[in-house]
């Protein structure tokens, strides 16, 4: 699948949905938005082509709609489910409802939620999802190291380029478009112990290890995790 579990800061609603629905391959989506998301632009939305939508009853991401959200990820699909929540902000109590499902979904499902920002996720969602914004989104399409066809020739060749590189903004700012990049293809079987590699490797990168040693170590782990055809 190339949609995976994730939490993505937007100012877009609607664009970040449609570009999510562009990426599907043959899984099933479904989408449970706040009336205000799909009323972004002034134009009035009943639906999104290409999936699913459930539009809650109120202004707000309710208790009811966390506890209909895990309702559906327990139907069973035979090609998979991703559910987008959509909303600007989920109060504490509605966090900590889909905490575990999130942490801990049916095979098969995936989580995405979309937020206008980082500071109203708890620390303990952020800490179980992969956290893009939705530039970084875009971005990734820009990497220059095609994720999908890494191998050991690919991954050499890129950390040669980088090998003198010092700079800890450009070195964090590749290893962002690497997650996201990695994240987004869909090529690897990825985790919450893998991911967490990412932000491992940040704090590497603030401490003064080599950025060209960052990249080799995470893309001969992403290779380890690269699923096989």
């Amino acid at each position: 699948m190339r949609l995976t579990s994730q939490a993505i800061i937007t100012e877009q609603f609607v664009k970040t949905i449609e570009d999510l629905i562009a990426l599907r391959e043959q899984e099933e989506i479904l989408l449970i938005a706040t009336p205000q998301i799909l009323e972004e632009g002034g134009e009035k939305r009943e639906t999104l082509n290409g999936c699913r939508t459930i539009v809650t009853e109120t202004r707000t991401f309710r208790i009811e709609d966390a506890k209909m959200a895990i309702e559906k990820a327990y139907i069973t699909s035979e090609v998979g489910v991703v559910i987008i929540l959509a909303a600007h902000e989920y109060s504490e109590a509605v966090q900590n409802k889909l905490l575990k499902i999130i942490e801990e979904p049916p095979s098969g499902v995936h989580f995405i939620l979309l937020v206008a920002s980082k500071a109203t996720l708890l620390p303990t969602i952020r800490s179980r999802l992969p956290l893009l914004s939705y530039h970084k989104v875009r971005e990734a399409e820009l990497f220059e190291l095609d994720m999908r066809a890494i191998d050991l020739a690919s991954v050499y060749e890129f950390v040669q380029k980088y090998k003198l590189l010092t700079d800890k903004a450009t070195a964090k700012n590749l290893a962002q478009k690497m997650m996201a990049e990695a994240i987004l293809c869909g090529s690897f079987q990825l985790d919450g112990k893998s991911l967490r590699l990412f932000g491992d490797a940040f704090r590497a990168i603030d401490v003064g290890t080599r950025p060209s040693f960052v990249f080799a170590t995470l893309l001969m782990k992403l290779l380890a995790r690269k699923k096989r055809s």
